[in-house]
């Protein structure tokens, strides 16, 4: 009897964490997933309510010395940073790749997450990651990006980075501000440089960097920044604009600025959307809000908590657990015990001094939801808040972005409860920061380019007690609404007048296109076959009927969520599919009033590389009639290809019957953010065949004829009067008699 040979376990290498102290990431977006980070590392799927072996790479990657220093949780994957080589865990599938793209080490990462599921902008937000190699002189520095989840990674170099003097303390993709913001450390000062338009003309404010500094950013795209080391803990709630340190209360008194000034050591920070607690190696739990004005520590009774391995976790909201890996006697597994920590009972003690919550209520119908604002667009929001009787709470609503999206608050009594207390009610209104019109315009940010931002409701200098009130927060993207579509106006078809039959378009029905007619490289030249092509009526639907010789432009109408919304007036541009160009347009550059040269569909193509013939769109699109155009008007005469906006340029069609397929793309700018672009189909009719000589040659024949035919009418009956005409007549007289003899006698035989 053969032995059946077991199948081996690959070899694996225990992985381990560089630094001296634990750490702990959660999952954003999967509150039972973590990272424990520590002279072990272990990954958890469910809060480490079960056992866990150390969490190990196959010795196959190749890691060398198993050392990780930076990690991250991207969408469904985990990134470690092992032996400066970024290696990608996918735990749903089990699987180890490593990272490509990079030529140089890196010691970080960074990155954020979306938990808004179903959004494709959210899910940019979660693929998105930087690797670098922190304390790199930043002049010189190679940082990396990715937006596969850390898959692939390329070069990134921010504008005026070679400028820049320092170490780079960091580089994060701050998406409540939609910068990048790279951390500058010169001399025991720190402050961040960002990437674009209006904040990259300046840093924001330096402060004190007392050792390497770990950056978290606390969940919820709310831009609150959390930089802590053993003898310091900052706070930033406007992406790195303003940072400052975390105070340490006793009441309502202040006993400490910062945590320098209480001489205690760090030993672990866990934070969620509005909480923050702090484990010493002085055995003291701390605990604060992150308020939406300001962040302090009160400091619990002391207890023997603190070990070398432990760390902090948040559960839930007022809810803690100190964490420390056990080792197993017998197996190789390790179980967490757990302490946990209920904040509510123990704010509940009076020797802690914590005022009584002075609201009872805040609630609004935006919580933790996504919104969109597209161009031109406005969003209204409501809210309601209780407060307890005989206070006076102030409710603030603040913009994580306020250089794109700008707000404006109404604030109203709203009738009374059971109890009496009086309702509050507040109405939002939220648009774009350029269009409100209050703000200079070396504030806002582009309007070209889409932003997001997050909207924050809560109480100013709420309570630390006021637990179960948490601020109400919307995350709202100015882009695309996705909703949005374009569809042609087809009152008049081809259909409902008879020209062509319905039932006939539904049945693989086919066209031939002359090769005089179309060109397949969409140049303008003549293709050397005909070229027959299948009509898609399920797509196109029935052609719209347009006469040749009457100038013509499709009516192009907005929709959303299948409803009407406007007759759009915006600028958009044409192109037939199959490469047609017999038409041209009503107007010329010089008749559109163009004040530079204006591009064309020749132009879009030299520029579109492998985005094919049809790249024209918003982002490539640029006006003539824009004064910062410097292109100047050289040719003046050629045809302007743009219809809708400020001209009336039309479609003029050659004289040719038959069905042209466009497709067009709404090109303006500063009317959506969405690639608006579909395709329609026009039936040409009226269009008499061509002639075969040129109308030319045609006219002079005639007019040759005309005049030939009156010289001979006058002329004949003058020179049947002369001698040489009374011969000819004499003549025609003596053969008619001839022809008359003849047929008598033929008459007479029969």
């Amino acid at each position: 009897m053969s032995q059946v040979p077991l199948t081996q376990p690959p070899p694996l290498d225990h992985l381990y964490f560089s630094s001296g102290t634990t750490r702990l990431m959660k999952h954003p977006c999967k509150k039972n997933m973590a990272l424990y980070l520590g002279r072990q590392v272990f990954l958890t799927k469910n809060s480490f309510e079960s056992s866990l072996l150390p969490f190990s790479i196959p010795t196959s990657m190749q890691v060398g010395i198993p050392e990780v220093t930076s990690a991250h949780f991207a969408g469904s994957v985990l990134l470690l940073v092992v032996n400066r080589k970024v290696y990608v865990y996918d735990y749903e599938a089990n699987s180890w790749n490593a990272s490509t793209g990079m030529q140089h080490p890196v010691s970080h990462i960074s990155g954020d997450n979306c938990c808004y599921s179903g959004n494709s902008f959210c899910m940019d937000i979660s693929n998105s990651v930087f690797a670098y190699l922190h304390g790199d002189q930043i002049s010189q520095a190679n940082i990396y990006f990715s937006n596969t989840r850390g898959y692939r990674f390329q070069k990134y170099a921010q504008e005026r980075q070679a400028e820049l003097v320092g170490s780079l303390g960091g580089i994060f993709y701050f998406y409540s501000l939609s910068q990048v913001g790279l951390l500058l450390v010169d001399q025991w000062k720190a402050m961040f440089s960002y990437s674009d338009h209006p904040l990259n003309r300046s840093f924001g404010l330096p402060f004190d960097y007392n050792g390497t500094l770990d950056v978290l950013i606390a969940p919820g795209q709310k831009g609150i920044l959390i930089f802590w080391f053993e003898k310091s803990l900052l706070v930033s709630r406007n992406a790195g604009q303003l940072v400052n340190p975390v105070q340490v209360r006793e009441g309502q008194h202040i006993l400490y600025s910062s945590i320098s000034e209480a001489n205690i050591t760090i030993h672990s920070v866990a934070a969620n959307e509005n909480e923050l607690a702090v484990l010493t190696r002085e055995n003291h739990l701390y605990y604060g809000s992150l308020g939406i004005l300001s962040s302090s520590l009160i400091k619990f009774a002391d207890q023997n908590i603190w070990s070398e391995e432990a760390v902090l976790m948040f559960t839930d909201v007022g809810m803690l657990e100190i964490l420390t890996p056990l080792p197993d006697s017998i197996f190789p597994a390790f179980d967490f015990q757990k302490c946990p920590v209920n904040i509510q009972a123990i704010l509940m003690d009076p020797q802690l001094q914590v005022d009584v919550c002075k609201v009872e209520l805040l609630q609004g119908e935006f919580e933790n939801k996504m919104y969109t604002i597209d161009m031109n667009s406005e969003l209204e929001l409501t809210a309601l808040m209780i407060p307890r009787p005989s206070t006076s709470p102030v409710p603030l609503v603040m913009v994580s972005n306020p250089h794109s999206l700008g707000l404006q608050a109404v604030i109203y009594e709203d009738g009374y409860t059971y109890d009496g207390n009086t309702k509050h009610r507040l109405n939002i209104s939220l648009r774009q920061q350029q269009h409100w019109g209050r703000a200079d315009p070396n504030f806002t940010s582009s309007i070209k380019r889409p932003t997001i931002s997050t909207i924050t409701l809560d109480i100013a200098n709420k309570e630390i007690s006021c637990l179960d009130l948490k601020p109400l927060t919307a995350l709202i993207s100015v882009g695309c609404d996705l909703e949005k579509k374009i569809v042609i106006q087809n009152e008049i078809s081809a259909c409902y007048n008879g020209v062509l039959d319905p039932v006939a378009l539904q049945d693989n029905y086919s066209y031939v296109i002359e090769r005089e007619a179309y060109d397949p490289n969409f140049r303008g030249q003549k293709a050397t076959e005909d070229l027959e092509v299948p009509y898609h009526y399920e797509k196109l639907g029935c052609p719209i009927l347009v006469y040749y010789d009457t100038p013509w432009k499709p009516v192009v109408e907005l929709w959303r969520e299948g409803k009407f919304q406007e007759v759009v007036e915006a600028e958009y541009v044409l192109l037939e599919v199959n490469g047609l160009f017999t038409y041209t347009y009503s107007l010329t550059a010089d008749m559109a009033l163009c004040s530079s040269q204006p591009q064309n569909w020749t132009t879009i193509a030299k520029t579109a590389g492998d985005k094919g013939p049809f790249a024209w769109d918003r982002e490539n699109y640029v006006s003539c009639h824009d004064p910062n155009n410097n292109a100047p008007l050289r040719w003046p005469e050629v045809p302007y290809h743009i219809l809708g906006g400020p001209t009336e340029n039309k479609v003029v069609f050659d004289q040719r019957n038959g069905i042209y397929i466009f497709f067009i793309s709404i090109v303006d700018p500063y009317y959506s953010y969405c690639h608006l672009e579909t395709t329609f189909s026009v039936y040409v009719y009226g269009a008499f065949p061509q002639p075969i000589f040129p109308p030319e040659i045609t006219i002079v024949l005639l007019t040759g004829a005309t005049l030939l035919s009156v010289w001979l009418a006058y002329m004949i009956p003058k020179l049947l009067y002369t001698e040489q005409g009374l011969r000819v007549k004499g003549f025609w007289v003596s053969l008619r008699r001839r022809c008359r003899k003849s047929c008598a006698c033929v008459w007479a035989r029969c």
